[in-house]
């Protein structure tokens, strides 16, 4: 897991990208001890900056996580996962530009409309063919489903950070 030049970060403790020979990072490995000069993937915590920020419970500082993840791929390069509505896309500058893709093209069950940030990447590569549903929504799944990365996302990304 350690010494790989990939690290996702704010990962899931059953995160997929456990077993594609990244370095990771989880609640309890605290992303904020990433200290590499590799790309990063990065999927910080989004209840404070998605639709539902008004109900949301961040723990304190958690929103900032997000900024601190935006930074760190303009400098290392890699990619940032955030729902497509997110108030993080206020945050990017000139000339930045995000890949709007859908999770349920790799395999969510909800359309789960997402933006990736990425910077210093090679070109996109494909995406995959589109799902045409039925999809569930979002609300209806708990919490760790919601927020569960599909394995073929996760490997999409390791893939397009690796070309």
């Amino acid at each position: 897991m350690t010494g790989s030049d990939l690290a996702a970060l704010f990962i899931c403790a059953s995160s997929p990208y456990l077993a594609l020979g990244v370095d990771c990072y989880d609640v309890v490995r605290d992303a904020r001890t990433y200290s590499g000069s590799g790309k990063v993937i990065a999927h910080p915590p989004c209840r404070s900056w998605g639709r539902y920020k008004a109900v949301a419970k961040p723990r304190p500082g958690e929103r900032e996580l997000a900024l601190w993840a935006l930074d760190l791929v303009r400098r290392n390069g890699g990619v940032l996962e955030h729902p497509a509505s997110s108030g993080l896309w206020r945050y990017l500058q000139p000339g930045e530009t995000t890949l709007l893709i859908r999770q349920a093209d790799f395999g969510h069950r909800a359309e789960k409309l997402t933006r990736l940030f990425y910077a210093r990447m090679p070109r996109v590569p494909l995406l995959p063919d589109r799902s045409t549903g039925p999809f569930v929504p979002v609300e209806n799944m708990c919490r760790q489903e919601r927020e569960r990365t599909p394995r073929l996302l996760a490997e999409w990304l390791v893939t397009w950070c690796r070309s």
